[in-house]
């Protein structure tokens, strides 16, 4: 029997992408640049069943995105039915990219159940077919996702044990988010006035974080990370109903993250579609960062991660 486990990291976008193209194939509106991290894992496990079967953490579930991602793989891969069994150990559709290594790890353990012998550029396009974010967690370290030769693809910007940096996670609520990115993306696209004004200067950002990544000039990546994060949840407070992700703590995490800076120490904050935030510094500090963050009000806890590689088969 056909089976096969695969172990995938979700990644941290620091230029984001927020919105896509039209079209079938889940193409991003924009070039985005990314971490992949180390501590936060998707195991995912697939072997032949009678029927699909879908379980996330223990719990059987009817998931739209997988199904139609099977769909898609299986008009280009003859598959049989399978049973996918995957667990997170880090809280769910909750802001912390669960859906990137989710897929990640699904195209990776099926590549490997099933012989497809898929590069990991061609892992990388078929990830993005179920998660835009998924192309990146197929690559460790720095990542961009970026048109290539008239398809969208991830690629290595920087391996993981380059620069010694760390992500504190500030977990501010355990709870999924109440619309999902998809729906949140779409809403952004046909309501807000300021969506052609985001897209072009992602553009632009995405030029300038690949060149602080090259030189490893924090400074100026923590500026350009920043103002992404901040200009795509203006985007978000733009459309029509708004798009509230963040909550009361994610906004005094933040303030203690400025707190810090002004005290002189590398550190940089980022926000994704949901209330987490990620503060990335130097190692050298992170345990200040860790022991400020913690006394936050509203942070149920702190999740520090190093750089970590891309998904594989286990």
């Amino acid at each position: 029997m056909n089976q096969a486990t695969a172990l995938a990291h979700p990644n941290i976008a620091l230029v984001k992408y927020w919105g896509k193209q039209a079209g079938s194939h889940n193409i991003p509106a924009t070039p985005s640049l990314s971490v992949t991290l180390d501590t936060l894992a998707t195991r995912t496990s697939v072997r032949e069943s009678e029927r699909d079967r879908i379980e996330i953490n223990g719990a059987l579930v009817s998931d739209k995105k997988i199904e139609d991602f099977l769909v898609v793989l299986r008009a280009a891969h003859p598959l049989p039915p399978l049973l996918i069994e995957s667990s997170n150990n880090f809280p769910t559709n909750a802001g912390l990219a669960s859906s990137a290594s989710g897929f990640a790890g699904l195209l990776t353990a099926i590549d490997a159940a099933f012989g497809l012998q898929m590069s990991p550029s061609e892992r990388s396009v078929w990830a993005r077919r179920g998660s835009g974010s998924a192309a990146r967690s197929i690559f460790g370290g720095f990542v961009s996702l970026e048109e290539t030769n008239g398809d969208w693809c991830a690629r290595s910007v920087l391996p993981m044990e380059a620069w010694a940096l760390k992500v504190v996670v500030a977990i501010t609520s355990e709870t999924a988010k109440d619309v999902g990115s998809t729906e949140g993306m779409r809403r952004s696209e046909e309501t807000s006035p300021y969506y052609p004004g985001w897209t072009e200067s992602t553009k632009s950002d995405h030029n300038a974080g690949l060149s602080a990544v090259s030189q490893q000039d924090f400074s100026r990546l923590a500026r350009i990370a920043e103002s992404s994060c901040l200009k795509m949840y203006a985007l978000m407070l733009s459309s029509h109903p708004p798009l509230f992700y963040w909550n009361g703590a994610t906004l005094e995490t933040i303030s203690a993250v400025r707190e810090l800076q002004n005290t002189g120490v590398p550190v940089f904050f980022t926000v994704d579609a949901g209330p987490q935030v990620k503060a990335i510094c130097q190692d050298t500090v992170a345990d200040v960062v860790v022991e400020r963050l913690a006394r936050v009000p509203g942070v149920l806890r702190t999740l520090v991660c190093g750089l970590g590689p891309g998904a594989y088969a286990d």
